[in-house]
């Protein structure tokens, strides 16, 4: 079976200063997968390398078989990989639809399709808030708002980087209420999140970065059974 990531010995930085040191990950179709490490350790910017926004110094990334790492951001967006950022970075001055509406296409043909109405069966909070700004809302329901974004695309793989951060415990329960359904869907999935207990109830397996190495990579139960990894790499 063709992976449908598989990012190679990744090397990239900013102005010269190197943060990934041959960095390597891979996605099945329909699979969930966790990136871990702690703060600082190039996490997001192995996320930047896989959308477009940096390009590698050194390495390979490959989406359903294709080299990408040479891609435009916009390009690899049309390709089928969706990103929900940190911060959310919805736009405040659309309403709930209309930011929604803004990113709506089909171009992998997906069936079921995400439209508007899926979006708000899923997430019935937007549904309520759909006349509303994007500045009106609260965190949780930006972060809901950006989810749906990304989804409107209807990408083959999802990424979010921090999707839970800040949210109060409710809405971080919503929030992984939501990727659950939607890896039973299956979409594939990678996450970034410092909730290590729900990334194993998630994901299949994990890639632990440390100061931008590979420090570790396992299916979930061994990171579930092993907690001197956590302990080790994690800060938990």
């Amino acid at each position: 079976m063709t992976r449908l990531l598989e990012v190679e010995g990744v090397q990239a930085g900013y102005d010269g200063l190197p943060v990934l040191f041959g960095v390597d990950l891979a996605i099945q179709p329909g699979e969930a997968v966790a990136l871990l490490g702690r703060n600082g350790m190039g996490k997001t910017t192995a996320v930047r390398c896989i959308v477009g926004l940096i390009r590698p110094t050194a390495g390979a990334i490959r989406f359903e078989g294709r080299r990408i790492d040479g891609w435009t951001a916009d390009r690899i967006g049309r390709a089928g990989i969706a990103l929900v950022p940190e911060g959310r970075r919805i736009f405040p001055n659309l309403s709930v639809r209309e930011n929604l509406v803004a990113f709506a296409a089909n171009r992998g043909d997906a069936k079921p399709p995400w439209t508007l109405e899926r979006i708000f069966s899923l997430f019935p909070r937007l549904a309520e808030r759909a006349g509303n700004m994007g500045v009106e809302l609260s965190g949780g329901e930006q972060q809901m708002l950006a989810i749906g974004r990304a989804l409107m695309t209807n990408p083959r793989l999802l990424i979010l980087d921090e999707a839970t951060e800040g949210l109060a415990p409710l809405l971080r329960e919503e929030i992984w209420r939501v990727l659950a359904e939607l890896s039973r869907t299956g979409l594939a999935i990678l996450a970034i999140d410092k909730y290590v207990d729900r990334l194993v109830a998630l994901c299949a397996r994990h890639t632990i970065l440390e100061r931008g190495r590979v420090a570790w990579a396992g299916a979930s139960g061994e990171l579930a059974a092993d907690r001197t990894l956590w302990e080790r790499h994690l800060g938990v």
